[in-house]
């Protein structure tokens, strides 16, 4: 799950002024015709004869990160249905706000409700039993009603994995085998990335550790940076990103250093000659897939998981019409070609990246030889997050995602 902490909110002032001068600038988005909208928020008027697709927002639409990959996607469908019309309403608050923002898009007959962050879950649960014509997709969860409800995630690790093929070669290439992350929030999702990283590092550098700066925020550009300078100043070379800016890119450039940006495509283009690549969301063509079951009548929201192969994630640098990143050494291309190539093909999935035998950083054997976690392992799904949301279609993981894969230093602190 991604987003699973509430951000801080910041004054729209610094928010823009914080991504114009780190982020890469935003594809224009569909002007919105606006009423008077609850807790101080402008809901957008749908579009008569058309599908009307709505994304509430956690964060700020530009920033380079999580929210803008989402709106740019949504934003995309315009450009291939134009009978498709897309408005976003951001910086909502789940809780109060959320629950005021969503239900007066579904009184104004928005067909379709896309939620981006998972705090967000009890809202859309609540709201899609009350408005049982109007479809809620979440992004991400754990919940579905089987009817008008349903989430969805992809494997992101896919990606981050590729990364750290490339990561390895290059600090083989360097003669510096130190590596560091700027964490969000010491949650299974960032462990996993974290952890998925790592194994796709020692592919190319066995012997290579990285350190980990946990932040325990998704969006405050001045701590992303400080993370990142104090990874620098500990002798780092190459800086994994974990959060929504390129903030820490940019601090690794000017250090003449290397980082891998996240979530959004376009995000190397502070400092591109140092970025090293993106895993990014491809969250358009997934949502398009969505809206033509709808208008079909075939849709059945469900807990949906996606691996490479649907397209809903890339390796910037590497996916077709791409080219490397100019930092990314030579020999270690066609490898990560081949291995994208398996991902792509279904062959290689986020199951495989996680298969024994490995060990945590204490040298435990912690995946034995020969098996693979579980999707609940995957997800931290334990007995008592099955117990707080009642899935009964869910078993609880066992090798539980809280480890750190060898090589990362350091523990995983409590959650603040």
């Amino acid at each position: 799950m991604h987003k699973t902490i509430l951000r801080l909110t910041l004054l729209a002032v610094v928010v823009v002024f914080a991504v114009t001068a780190c982020g890469p600038k935003a594809t224009p988005v569909a002007t919105e015709v606006a009423t008077a909208a609850p807790a101080g928020f402008t809901i957008p008027e749908i579009e008569s004869g058309k599908f009307n697709v709505a994304v509430v927002l956690i964060g700020f639409h530009a920033d380079g990160g999580w929210s803008q990959a989402h709106t740019e996607g949504a934003q995309w469908m315009t450009t291939q249905d134009p009978n498709i019309a897309v408005q976003y309403v951001e910086l909502v608050n789940p809780g109060p706000d959320a629950e005021s923002v969503m239900r007066s898009l579904a009184r104004k007959g928005f067909d379709l409700i896309l939620g981006t962050t998972f705090e967000y879950g009890p809202t859309m649960e609540t709201l899609a039993a009350e408005f049982p014509n109007v479809n809620f997709l979440h992004l991400t969860g754990y919940r579905s009603n089987g009817t008008n409800y349903g989430n969805l995630m992809g494997a992101i690790e896919d990606m981050k994995y590729l990364a750290g093929m490339v990561a390895g070669a290059r600090a083989k290439a360097d003669g510096n085998t130190k590596m560091g992350y700027v964490a969000p929030w010491p949650l299974p999702e960032v462990i996993r990335l974290g952890n998925a990283f790592m194994l796709g590092v020692k592919v190319t550098c066995p012997e290579c550790t990285m350190e980990v700066r946990w932040i325990n925020t998704w969006y405050d550009p001045d701590k992303e940076k400080q993370a990142a300078q104090s990874l620098l100043d500990a002798g780092v070379d190459i800086i994994l990103i974990g959060s929504d800016t390129p903030g820490p890119l940019v601090a690794a450039a000017n250090a003449g250093k290397w980082a891998f940006t996240y979530d959004y495509i376009n995000s190397c283009s502070p400092a591109p000659e140092k970025c090293l690549g993106t895993p990014y969301w491809n969250w358009g063509p997934v949502y398009l897939n969505a809206v033509r079951q709808i208008q079909a009548g075939t849709w059945k929201p469900g807990n949906d998981y996606l691996d490479a192969d649907t397209g809903i994630v890339g390796f910037y640098g590497f996916m077709e019409g791409q080219t490397p990143q100019p930092g990314v050494p030579a020999e270690v291309i066609p490898l990560v070609q081949a291995k994208l190539a398996e991902m792509l093909a279904g062959t290689f999935t986020r199951f495989d990246i996680f298969k024994g035998p490995i060990k945590d950083n204490t040298g435990k054997v912690i995946v034995p030889a020969g098996q693979s976690l579980t999707q609940e392992d995957l997800e931290g799904i334990d007995a008592g997050t099955i117990a707080a949301f009642s899935l009964t279609d869910r078993t609880a993981c066992t090798i539980c995602m809280n480890w750190l894969v060898e090589g990362i230093q350091g523990t995983i602190p409590a959650m603040p």
